[in-house]
């Protein structure tokens, strides 16, 4: 049975769009846990557009479920990594013009940097994720890098728009949860997935957890965070 992590980042896109204190992320994450979410994911950003170091620091001793930190793969998150010990490290590209990350890490280019940091954390006792495409050489090298997880970004799946291309773009992610299971990863997913577009999910027994946040507090502006959490769960718990 699969089960959802919910990603808090736009609680605290909406307080940072007043510079006010409110909306929280960290008491959203504790209602987010509450109603059913096995997992808290939230993205400290360079910049800090969002989430901040605060907001990590509260997360770290409030979720009781588990916590996943998405960081690009720079020396100044990396120390913050090590110190505040979130239970998964996720790492993710990350360009400053962005509005959200847009593809997965290159990890063939980049295996020996992202090797090092991957066993600097798992020293300290922190399981690492990958975000990639749905790469076949991506996942084989995520498997030399020495990740424990790969997270599949579900992007251009989420947003193709005519049935082939939707067919396609799922296809793709299929088939690479089933390489990354052989391979003896855990599969992630997630990145524009919905209350919609998740339910074709069902048939790929390989992932075992859906990371998702934007349209889950998009539904929490008009249900609240409580209801629209369970809807989700309701959703992944069936696959």
């Amino acid at each position: 049975m699969a089960h959802l992590a919910v990603n808090v980042d736009h609680i605290a896109t909406i307080r940072e769009a007043r510079g006010t204190d409110e909306p929280d992320p960290v008491l959203a994450a504790g209602i987010a846990e509450l109603a059913g979410a096995e997992g808290i994911i939230c993205h400290l950003r360079m910049d800090r557009r969002h989430v901040k170091d605060r907001d990590l620091e509260l997360l770290r001793r409030t979720v009781k479920t588990k916590l996943n930190l998405e960081m690009a793969p720079a020396k100044e998150l990396l120390d913050i990594a090590l110190a505040i010990k979130p239970d998964v490290v996720t790492l993710v590209p990350e360009r400053r013009e962005e509005l959200t990350t847009e593809g997965g890490l290159d990890v063939a280019r980049n295996r020996e940097e992202y090797g090092r940091i991957t066993r600097t954390l798992k020293e300290a006792g922190i399981a690492v994720s990958f975000f990639i495409d749905p790469d076949p050489d991506q996942i084989r090298e995520s498997v030399t890098a020495g990740a424990d997880i790969i997270e599949i970004n579900t992007r251009e799946y989420s947003e193709a728009r005519t049935e082939p291309d939707i067919l396609r773009e799922f296809e793709k992610i299929k088939e690479a949860a089933k390489l990354a299971s052989k391979l003896k990863l855990r599969v992630h997913a997630g990145h524009g997935l919905n209350y919609v577009n998740v339910r074709r999910f069902a048939s790929i027994p390989e992932i075992e957890e859906y990371s998702i946040g934007h349209s889950i507090i998009a539904r929490t502006v008009m249900v609240g965070i409580d209801q629209a959490v369970r809807e989700m769960v309701a959703l992944v718990s069936q696959f």
